[in-house]
């Protein structure tokens, strides 16, 4: 009877065209909150489909959201590119004359850079000398061997551009040996790729070494990339291991403009 008397009231307002109060509503499910109860379990199967189909509309509505929020930024980035510093004397994957320069900002011990890395492959041999990619760091806390990684390739830079590229992609071609033997791969990577040993050994506590990946960490800051991978293409940022098909819209319509 008690649930009548509440209830009541309620029709009347909803059907007579008086809307309650948030306030009054909230007050009044706070005093009886057994009406909801005892709805529910009248209805159980009926009040799961509301939650189920609510929560998948949610879950739609963000994902249009975060899309049409990622297509603003790039058409942004598109009129206003990002310009990252491209040293030549950094290593450079591809001719410096190519028209699409991406800029990539990694981590050696990251699994999504591992797949990255296939991804820039991938990029790589279906665009030949029309792309350069230029490496950089962004050594994450977490991954102990990324820093110490990251300084043995700036160290074999310093000797040869080619055996940096070596290392690095025997190192992300092999990083469960990283993970196992650390320092052990390390060195073992750089005798592969026919780094003087002596000389990286020197080098990799330089100024040079440790300016590059210092600089290195406050660009992709500047840039917003807080995690790993993150890339720059002509200006345009893709912020983690997207599939080639995500580097291909953005290569393609910059080639486009440039007809």
């Amino acid at each position: 009877m008690k649930q009548l008397i509440v209830v009541l009231p309620l029709l009347s307002l909803i059907f007579l065209g008086c809307s309650p109060s948030k306030d009054g509503l909230k007050k009044m499910m706070e005093e009886n909150p057994e009406i909801i109860f005892n709805a529910i379990e009248k209805n159980p199967k009926a009040f799961i489909d509301t939650v189920n189909k609510a929560a998948t509309n949610a879950r739609r509505e963000a994902q249009e959201d975060a899309q049409k929020a990622e297509e603003d930024r790039i058409e942004e980035e598109f009129k206003n590119p990002k310009k990252p510093e491209v040293n030549e004397k950094r290593v450079t994957f591809g001719p410096k004359s190519a028209p699409i320069t991406i800029v990539e900002y990694s981590d050696f011990e990251c699994p999504y850079c591992e797949r990255g890395y296939k991804t820039v492959k991938e990029v790589q041999k279906e665009y030949g000398d029309k792309v350069r990619v230029v490496y950089k760091h962004l050594p994450l806390d977490f991954h102990p061997m990324a820093e110490p990684a990251a300084k043995y390739f700036e160290a074999i830079a310093l000797q040869s551009h080619s055996k940096a590229e070596k290392f690095h992609d025997l190192i992300f071609e092999n990083q469960n040996e990283l993970k196992r033997k650390k320092e052990g791969y390390l060195q073992e990577a750089a005798k592969k790729a026919g780094a003087n040993m002596s000389k990286l050994k020197k080098d990799l506590s330089s100024d040079t070494v440790n300016e590059r990946i210092e600089a290195d960490m406050a660009e992709a800051r500047k840039f917003g990339f807080s995690g790993t991978p993150g890339f720059l293409i002509n200006g345009v940022s893709l912020r983690g291991a997207y599939p080639f098909d995500e580097f291909k819209k953005i290569i393609d319509r910059h080639l486009g403009e440039k007809k």
